[in-house]
C-alpha cells in the first residue's frame, strides 16, 4: 500500500500545537556582540555603552554600580545590561546619537575584574509622568540578560534620597510589601567627591529582586 506523508504545514491549525517564541539567550554571544570590553575585544570608535551622560549633559551627574547576585549568593560575572531613562526633565531621548550630550539608553556589564560590578555613568533622571496622570519617582528601568536567564528580566532602580516621590510613584506602590520594595532602592554613597548610587540586584533567594512582567 503506498504511503503518503502529510506535509506539516498543511495540516488544520486546529490540529497544530503553538508553542511560544523562544526567547534570545545570553550565553557568550551577547557579551561579543554588544559587550565588546566586557568579552575581551577591541571596542569599535561607536559604540553603545556605559557612558549615558556627557560633561556638558543637563542635570546633576551621578554614577549607578552595582552587582548581580545568584541563588546561592554568588557573583554572577558576565551579566549583561540595558538601561533606559528619562533626562533630568522627565522626558525620554528617542533618537539616540552619540554626539548628544545625553542619551536615554546604555548598556553595561559585569566581568571578572573589579569585584564583578555593572556600572553606568548618568545623570539623575526626573520624575515621569504615568499614562494614568500620576508622577513616578524617578527610576531607571533595567533590563537583565544572563546564562540561564532564558528569558530577559525587568526590574527598576529607584533612589533613596526621592522618599517622598517614592512614597507616591504608582508603579513602585503597586509592591506590596515594604521589604520587597526595599529591592529597587538604590543607596547613595560618595566617592572621591562624587555621588554614586549602588544597587545590587538577587535572581533568586533571600533578598530576591522584584522582577516586572511587561
Amino acid at each position: 500500500m503506498k504511503q503518503t506523508t502529510i506535509q506539516p504545514n498543511s495540516q488544520p491549525m486546529s490540529d497544530l500545537m503553538l508553542r511560544e517564541t523562544a526567547s534570545q539567550t545570553a550565553g557568550p554571544y551577547v557579551h561579543i556582540g554588544l559587550a565588546l570590553a566586557a568579552a575581551g575585544n577591541p571596542v569599535r570608535d561607536e559604540e553603545v555603552w556605559n557612558e549615558m551622560a556627557k560633561p556638558d549633559a543637563e542635570g546633576e551627574h551621578i554614577e549607578v554600580v552595582g552587582t548581580v547576585i545568584d541563588g546561592n549568593g554568588d557573583l554572577v560575572r558576565d551579566a549583561f545590561i540595558e538601561a533606559w531613562q528619562a533626562d533630568a526633565k522627565g522626558d525620554y531621548q528617542i533618537d539616540y546619537d552619540l554626539s548628544k550630550p545625553f542619551n536615554s539608553f546604555g548598556r553595561t556589564a559585569t566581568t571578572f575584574d573589579h569585584g564583578s560590578e555593572w556600572s553606568l555613568k548618568t545623570i539623575k533622571p526626573g520624575v515621569v509622568k504615568h499614562p494614568g496622570g500620576q508622577l513616578m519617582a524617578p527610576h531607571i528601568n533595567l533590563t537583565l540578560f544572563a546564562r540561564g536567564v532564558n528569558i530577559h528580566l525587568h526590574t527598576r532602580l529607584y533612589f533613596d534620597d526621592e522618599a517622598d516621590a517614592n512614597s507616591q510613584c504608582p508603579v513602585l506602590s503597586r509592591i506590596e510589601s515594604p521589604v520587597r520594595r526595599q529591592t529597587l532602592i538604590a543607596k547613595r554613597e560618595e566617592s572621591e567627591g562624587k555621588v554614586r548610587y549602588r544597587l545590587d540586584i538577587r535572581l533568586q533567594g533571600q533578598g530576591e529582586t522584584v522582577f516586572f512582567d511587561f
